[in-house]
């Protein structure tokens, strides 16, 4: 209805001003045809207005996934696409199943909060740097926060800005590092050009970058699937600012997939393999954190 009345609009805008300017019409008439076009126009373009801000949740996507050269569902994937890849491979060039050849490194015994150094060793180690998990758990970027509980608020540090707490020993309060120090202690060792942080970005890219050759590392969760909020807590960082997080934690090093799971080097050594689906959900949840090498 509404863009009908704006089509209608604007060809009796132009009608009009069409009119104007035919030389039968009494001058007289010609200056309020004129006005009456305008007026027409303006309509049109006031209706046209509302249209697009009501249709603006069904064109935006399609028009960034345009400027980005990716389909309009690329952010996300379906769990029901997920769990029929054939599609999806199609659609995005990709290989059926890969399965990339990583250093496998444990974590344990020397460092039980440290996954995610570990997970940075395997994916520094692919790429031939000599490097190991000790020396990565001593440069990587600390939060200096303490633990402290105050009329019932827990008070510690962002991860986002260093590691929280104690890597070594699990007696004392201690959580993890997120990707941008991660990121950060990678550059150190090769060139910060190679470092592709995307965290923020789609699950299909971490299957591009598996195409590509280069094993992801990941934050993700020990069950390796969406949590329940009841394993989540939320405390006051450093910067007096609140957020929400989980000792479940973790952090592998993706090297495959196939139709139907999703293939890692876990520094626990826990499991080689998650359900794509249920990976994907716990990825998500833990803030699409992912970091490869080119």
């Amino acid at each position: 209805m509404l863009a009908g009345l704006a089509i209608s609009s604007f060809i009796m805008s132009l009608t009009l001003l069409t009119l104007s300017f035919v030389k039968q019409v009494h001058s007289k008439y010609k200056r309020s045809l004129r006005w009456y076009s305008v007026l027409f126009l303006i309509c049109a373009i006031g209706v046209g207005t509302v249209i697009m801000e009501q249709n603006k949740a069904k064109w935006l996507p399609s028009v960034q996934s345009f400027i980005n050269h990716k389909p309009a569902n690329a952010t996300e994937v379906s769990l029901d696409e997920l769990k029929a890849m054939d599609p999806i491979m199609k659609q995005y060039h990709l290989e059926e199943s890969i399965q990339l050849s990583a250093p496998h490194v444990s974590q344990y015994p020397e460092l039980p909060r440290g996954c995610e150094v570990t997970s940075l060793t395997m994916l520094l180690n692919h790429h031939d740097v000599d490097t190991d998990k000790m020396t990565l758990a001593q440069q990587v970027k600390k939060n200096p926060a303490s633990h402290k509980q105050k009329n019932g608020v827990t008070y510690f540090g962002n991860p986002h800005n260093g590691f929280v707490g104690d890597m070594y020993n699990l007696s004392n309060p201690g959580l993890g590092v997120y990707h941008q120090p991660i990121a950060q202690l990678a550059a150190q060792y090769v060139d910060k050009e190679r470092i592709h942080d995307f965290t923020g970005g789609s699950f299909i890219q971490i299957l591009e970058e598996l195409n590509d050759k280069n094993p992801v590392w990941v934050i993700i969760n020990t069950h390796y699937e969406k949590l329940p909020e009841s394993y989540f807590e939320t405390w006051v960082t450093e910067n007096g600012e609140k957020i929400k997080v989980t000792k479940k934690e973790h952090s592998v090093l993706i090297t495959g997939y196939d139709q139907e799971y999703i293939y890692f080097n876990d520094p626990l050594n826990r499991q080689e393999k998650a359900p794509i689906d249920d990976f994907q959900e716990a990825w998500v949840q833990m803030g699409r954190q992912a970091i490869s090498i080119k």
